[in-house]
């Protein structure tokens, strides 16, 4: 017995011959659940009652024709990452540029293959399915980056001003689109360690003993071992940022005592971003510092403490930093909103 029950992805055919519809019926009934439509306006219509995982669409239609029906549903936020797939007796190079144009993701002619049909359904049901792993994987990630937060009387927001920092900062060091990307995905982890650390250590108000603050650097080691051995590229880059965000540029940092370079770009990324969002934000234990006073102390500790080019970075792109800092303060955002901000 399934504890879930999984249904066959659900396909929509659309095409005004009868006959058509027919056919990609016979060829994939035995392994989708198919609805059908003969015009691009029944098609929207039956898009909003049964939201289907692929569209198989015919181009020249009375009325609105299959480019437009795309067009329309790459327009709209519910419906712009169904996959579409035309299926059109049209062969000009012209009409194929204007499929992908319109959003289409592939072009299969009429009449029809059989073995074609199930080959691209199936290669594209993948894709998507990829893709949503992939989305379950940043989710899990930044619910579990906000339980180790909590745990250490900060607030989600904070995990997510200094992701967002992260990023600003990463697309500035030169980073690709994707990489920056991926940081932000990845740096809410950098204290998931705190989960495993003792309370009356952790929140603890006055200063920590030689002995707590040895405790306390293991949170390091324990957020490491929690993200160790994937096969995700984003979780072991949350591993890397996560074990290496409190070195230092002088090597005096913990826990291995990585000096200048050898830290992880990630690594040095996400310690800066961290300090000064927490060192500007209010804290039990604290009142939030100045912007000015906040600087003055990172650039005292630039090439001790910080990269000496990131935190050239940090104060070159200080507008764009504060804008989010302003976007997302504790105050603006509620915890019904905060889930649509990553």
């Amino acid at each position: 017995m399934e504890l879930i029950q999984t249904l066959p992805p659900r396909i929509l055919a659309v095409d005004d011959e009868p006959t058509n519809l027919k056919v990609l019926k016979n060829v994939l009934q035995d392994h989708y659940r198919l609805s059908f439509a003969k015009n691009g306006e029944d098609a929207l219509s039956l898009i909003k009652k049964e939201r289907p995982n692929l569209i198989l669409l015919d181009v020249m239609m009375p009325g609105m024709t299959g480019f437009e029906v795309c067009k329309r549903l790459k327009q709209d936020p519910e419906t712009d990452d169904i996959p579409v797939i035309f299926v059109t007796a049209l062969q000009g190079e012209v009409d194929e540029t204007t499929g992908f144009e319109v959003g289409g993701v592939d072009y299969i002619l009429k009449p029809i293959s059989p073995s074609i049909v199930k080959a691209r359904v199936k290669t594209h049901l993948s894709m998507v399915k990829a893709e949503k792993l992939k989305k379950t994987h940043v989710e899990l990630i930044q619910r579990l980056g906000r339980a180790a937060e909590y745990k250490d009387n900060e607030t989600g927001m904070h995990v997510l001003r200094m992701s967002r920092y992260s990023y600003v900062i990463a697309k500035a060091a030169g980073l690709a689109d994707e990489e920056a990307y991926d940081l932000l995905q990845a740096a809410p982890m950098h204290d998931i360690g705190k989960i495993g650390i003792p309370d009356d250590i952790l929140l603890k108000p006055s200063k920590l003993t030689a002995e707590e603050y040895a405790h306390m650097q293991r949170h390091t080691h324990i957020g490491a071992e929690i993200l160790g051995d994937s096969e995700s590229g984003l979780i072991q880059l949350a591993h890397t940022v996560a074990m290496t965000h409190h070195e230092k540029w002088d090597g005096s940092g913990y826990p291995n005592g990585l000096k200048g370079e050898n830290i992880p770009l990630a690594g040095r990324i996400v310690a800066i971003a961290d300090v000064f969002d927490a060192l500007t934000s209010k804290r039990p234990y604290k009142e939030a510092w100045t912007v000015e006073k906040t600087l003055n102390v990172i650039k005292k500790d630039s090439g001790t403490h910080f990269d000496p080019n990131l935190v050239e970075l940090l104060e070159a792109n200080l507008d764009e930093i504060l804008r989010i800092k302003e976007e997302l303060s504790d105050e603006n955002v509620t915890g019904a909103h905060y889930q649509t901000l990553w």
